[in-house]
């Protein structure tokens, strides 16, 4: 099993900076696809950016491109979500999510059936 816990959420004004981390933790796969994904009250889950622990490029919805950056320190087992110029409509609980994959041609994207293990989410809220 793979325990992931994120952080770093909080309520910031229009335009502000948060940087959500998310700690692997519980077997030790070889790599990942990790992923951010976000899910606003009465909205359907979002993804927003993902990543490969082993290397490659990255992917972001388009909703968060040029605000957004996924980035990883696999010394810590840690990947981190840096928003900025934060707009109100991104407000919404953020989850981190992971797919065990010893290879990027495993694949993964921004679909939440992609992923096989899941936090608990740290709420963003974004006040105009």
């Amino acid at each position: 099993q793979v325990q992931l816990v994120e952080s770093g959420g909080g309520s910031v004004q229009e335009g502000g900076s948060l940087r959500l981390s998310c700690a692997r933790s519980g077997y030790a796969y070889s790599s990942y696809y990790m992923a951010w994904f976000r899910q606003a009250p009465g909205k359907e889950r979002e993804g927003v950016a993902t990543l490969y622990t082993g290397g490659g490029g990255v992917l972001y919805a388009d909703s968060v491109k040029g605000r957004f950056t996924i980035s990883q320190d696999n010394t810590k087992n840690t990947v981190y979500l840096q928003m900025n110029s934060l707009e109100p409509k991104d407000t919404a609980m953020y989850y981190c999510a992971a797919h065990p994959c010893p290879s990027f041609r495993c694949g993964a994207g921004l679909l939440a059936s992609q992923y096989e293990y899941w936090g608990q989410g740290t709420q963003v809220t974004v006040s105009s």
